[in-house]
């Protein structure tokens, strides 16, 4: 989400923080698991550029989100993913950066059937 400054010179007078440069070489990406308020934002995650996007599924979801009912119920060939606001079909064995993901992008996915708690949406 973008944010405009009132003051047309702060940028001038702010050291931003969240510079890609001072990752170390990852880049920080957003995910957010849609209709499961449980997770009420996109979780951050600093991740290299060339991690396979299978690995963000296989590795680093289940961490975080493994802990909600449904999670062990996703049928992964059936989510529908978005990267940056646009519909994606991410190719898993691509890299994040190959499959468009860049530095404070967000994914955002939704599992088809479920949709929370007891169909609660968290």
């Amino acid at each position: 989400m973008s944010v405009v400054a009132l003051d047309k010179h702060y940028a001038d007078k702010v050291e931003i923080r969240d510079r890609l440069e001072n990752f170390h070489g990852n880049q920080v990406v957003y995910v957010h698991w849609e209709d499961h308020l449980m997770f009420c934002a996109a979780l951050a995650f600093p991740l290299p550029p060339d991690m396979p996007f299978g690995a963000l599924v296989q590795q680093i979801l289940p961490t975080y989100y493994g802990m909600h009912p449904d999670f062990a119920k996703i049928d992964w060939s059936k989510v529908r993913w978005m990267i940056d606001g646009a519909e994606a079909s991410p190719d898993l064995a691509a890299s994040l950066k190959d499959n468009g993901v860049g530095h404070k992008s967000c994914i955002r996915f939704w599992t088809p059937g479920l949709d929370g708690y007891k169909h609660s949406r968290s």
